[in-house]
């Protein structure tokens, strides 16, 4: 990147982040995750949600690991990285990626680690760290589920990507395949991930409670058990649903064609999911 606007990213980053710092104070007070939504760096709201668990939860190691971060211009760790000072691992498939995290300022300015990683189910422990982690998220657009179910460590919040598309209704997942692509599954991209209720089976398995999701939709977070409290509540998939508005569907020429609502299942009906209640694959 050019000098010029290298700087002026720099600015533009310096005052989201101090917008960020206010915000963050006024999230302490609030009643639940979607009342503390805002976003400095984050895709949607995530930033305040995890400001807001950092607030009101109790984390003896301030680490965190995040998978399939991309450039980390836009990531869910960010402003907890450069806002709250934390300790970080964030992995990408991509080399160029990881390249531009370790050139950028943040990365020595704060104690984050960038590796290239295509994480499956067989590899994942290995990524992890033998520390104790505070938050662990999962994004690899694909086989969440799975790497999910695999993890033997036992952060306190773990956040999720979930496929609304899928519906709230049953408790499905992408059939596990270590080198799914989802562009390459199928070209609506709409392919992918988890339901909701899928991962809230899988959580009550590894002693987690479900606390709700982003209100956009694509996040659900989940908070072991021991740590709960008056503020941090349990509550169901039924209840914490939240379909996505986002329209990132293209067609076979792989143009966005902005699918929304049920058009969304209906390009994708019939290909084949996981149950993970029956254990047998099923059309969707």
């Amino acid at each position: 990147m050019p000098r010029i606007l290298r700087h002026t990213q720099k600015r533009v980053d310096d005052n989201a982040l101090l917008l960020g710092r206010l915000a963050s104070d006024m999230v302490r007070s609030k009643k639940n995750l979607h009342e503390a939504e805002f976003r400095v760096f984050s895709q949607f709201g995530d930033d305040g949600i995890i400001q807001w668990l950092v607030h009101n939860l109790e984390f003896p190691d301030k680490t965190f690991v995040e998978f399939g971060v991309e450039d980390y211009l836009e990531s869910n760790t960010r402003f907890l990285l450069v806002n709250n000072n934390w300790s970080g691992l964030a992995m990408d498939g991509s080399a160029a990626n990881i390249e531009r995290i370790k050139s950028s300022d943040y990365f020595w300015r704060h104690s984050l680690r960038a590796e290239v990683a295509f994480i499956d189910a067989e590899n994942v422990d290995r990524f992890l760290p033998a520390e104790p982690i505070g938050i662990l998220h999962i994004d690899i657009d694909g086989m969440d589920y799975w790497v999910w179910k695999a993890t033997t460590s036992a952060p306190v919040v773990c956040i999720i990507e979930f496929n609304s598309v899928f519906g709230s209704e049953r408790a499905i997942t992408v059939p596990y395949d270590p080198a799914f692509q989802r562009g390459k599954a199928h070209h609506s991209f709409l392919y992918g991930g988890a339901s909701l209720l899928a991962l809230c089976d899988l959580a009550a398995q590894k002693g987690y409670a479900f606390i709700g999701c982003n209100s956009a939709g694509n996040n659900a977070y989940f908070v072991r058990r021991d740590k709960l409290n008056d503020t941090v509540r349990e509550t169901t998939a039924e209840a914490g649903f939240v379909e996505s508005k986002f329209r990132e569907s293209r067609d076979g020429a792989g143009r966005l064609n902005y699918l929304e609502g049920t058009q969304r299942l209906e390009a994708i009906r019939g290909l084949p999911v996981y149950n993970v209640r029956t254990g047998h694959v099923e059309p969707l």
